[in-house]
């Protein structure tokens, strides 16, 4: 009797090990897949997003498609400037996917869309227990972004406050959450 316990036994515990290595080359097959996917996204957004995709053919639009090839080889911070609807995210994409960057993430911020009490926490983020909401620990678009792309579209319409602490991202490259005394690096 304890001989058929055992094999019982055993063979419960084969079954288990069995499904879970199943699911284990299961969910490695759907990982793979996943990975593949996204390589094949990133390539279309690339390829939708090249200059040769661009409509112009004056001298200035020329000097705009230099600029582009010219700073997405570079690590500089860019401002983009022009009238509404004249392209200026697709100019920002296109430095995007020309640069080292275009593996990270690239994230578009609208910075009129977002309401003045919330836009400190959006951008930098915020610890938990710092303001009555913040129940958990929240990276901002910056952190999320590190290594990538930050677009802000619209940054005329945040408060001369929150341009300052821009200005510190940009130039000391460091974000600050809201209730964090340590200041985070970000690229």
């Amino acid at each position: 009797r304890k001989f058929a316990n055992l094999i019982h036994t055993l063979s419960i515990v084969s079954l288990m090990i069995t499904q879970e290595l199943k699911l284990k080359k299961l969910l490695e097959s759907e990982k793979e897949h996943l990975r593949k996917e996204n390589i094949q996204l990133k390539c279309e957004l690339s390829e939708k997003y090249d200059i040769h995709n661009m409509i112009g053919k004056s001298g200035s639009m020329h000097l705009v498609f230099e600029n582009i090839t010219l700073v997405a080889s570079s690590n500089v911070s860019v401002m983009i400037r022009g009238e509404s609807g004249t392209g200026k995210e697709l100019v920002a994409h296109a430095i995007h996917y020309r640069s080292k960057r275009s593996h990270k993430p690239f994230i578009r911020i609208n910075c009129g869309a977002i309401p003045e009490s919330l836009i400190e926490s959006e951008l930098f983020g915020h610890k938990k227990g710092s303001f009555t909401d913040a129940y958990e620990d929240k990276v901002g678009k910056f952190e999320a972004a590190h290594g990538g792309t930050v677009f802000l579209d619209e940054v005329a319409e945040l408060s001369p406050a929150i341009q300052v602490k821009l200005l510190r991202v940009l130039q000391e490259k460091e974000i600050t959450r809201i209730g964090d005394v340590d200041s985070t690096k970000v690229d």
